[in-house]
């Protein structure tokens, strides 16, 4: 899971709730703290059993530039409630929700970002072609299924839920397979304090759908290239998830821009936010440039 080493929120960074017509989704919402919202904005959607917060390093820097960014909790996860047919927490089934979120902010065209697994669902939504896009943005996240320890975690936390999908059984989990290592990392009393909070508030089924989605994506990188949208990949140069190659050869079939984050892993918005907004950045300014007409 991704682990954010801070919780305060910076300036311009507020909590909200997002209505759509498939339910509320739990947002971050970053405007600048000076100025107005000259550029286009950004919607970015966490991983699997992460949530927002994975971005509040970002929030600031990027808003910075002069848009309005918006980071969600996809259904079930951490602040968002779940859905009442587990068959909807399916990569395609939360594609749609990321649509909706889009649509429901009213602000034109955005930027769409998708952090590992959430890169595997917003690529749905770009695939869908149900709105406009700006560009569209693979951090961490492969072509296909996530396979090694992490598949192996994903299928273990499947298994020790079992078919007693309870927060109190969630609970559990957390104090005797997750507690002791969490506190041996040596995060600060408070974010083990937020960790456990966000864990235990997943809902049960959105944990269970979601890691089965992970573990069974199929590679549907022609399909998204055809949409022949502005792309970047972007990783850290130590992503123990996907591999950095396997990321690479992805961003060559789809003529996506490459960016690799040095002294990251597979979190490069905890582990090196000031580089991977100013790439961020970059990267949309120009797509809007070209948009506009300019060189």
């Amino acid at each position: 899971m991704s682990t954010p080493r801070f919780l305060s929120l910076p300036p311009g960074v507020e909590r909200t709730t997002i209505r759509t017509p498939m339910g509320e989704v739990a947002a971050l919402h970053a405007t600048p703290a000076a100025g107005g919202c000259e550029r286009q904005p950004a919607l970015l959607v966490p991983g699997y059993t992460g949530s927002k917060e994975d971005f509040i390093a970002l929030l600031q820097t990027l808003a910075a530039a002069g848009r309005a960014v918006t980071a969600v909790d996809m259904p079930g996860q951490y602040q968002s409630p779940g859905f009442v047919d587990s068959e909807d927490y399916s990569r395609v089934g939360l594609g749609r929700v990321v649509g909706e979120v889009a649509l429901t902010l009213d602000v034109g065209p955005v930027h769409l970002l998708g952090h590992s697994f959430g890169g595997l669902v917003a690529r749905e939504t770009v695939i869908s072609a149900a709105l406009p896009l700006l560009s569209f943005t693979l951090m961490s996240s492969g072509p296909s299924a996530i396979g090694g320890p992490r598949a192996d975690r994903a299928q273990s936390l499947i298994t020790a839920i079992g078919q007693t999908r309870t927060r109190e059984r969630l609970e559990r989990i957390w104090s005797e397979h997750l507690d002791a290592p969490t506190r041996e990392s040596g995060v600060s009393p408070e974010i083990h304090a937020f960790l456990r909070e966000r864990m235990t508030a997943n809902h049960p089924d959105a944990l269970v759908r979601m890691a089965e989605e992970l573990l069974d994506a199929t590679d549907r990188t022609p399909e998204l290239a055809r949409s022949a949208l502005p792309m970047l990949v972007l990783y850290g140069e130590d992503d123990d998830a996907w591999p950095p190659e396997a990321q690479s050869a992805m961003a060559d079939r789809l003529g996506a821009e490459r960016v690799v984050i040095p002294g990251a892993a597979h979190s490069p918005n905890v582990e090196a936010p000031e580089t991977t907004a100013e790439a961020l950045t970059a990267f949309w300014n120009q797509v809007e440039t070209k948009e506009r007409g300019g060189v």
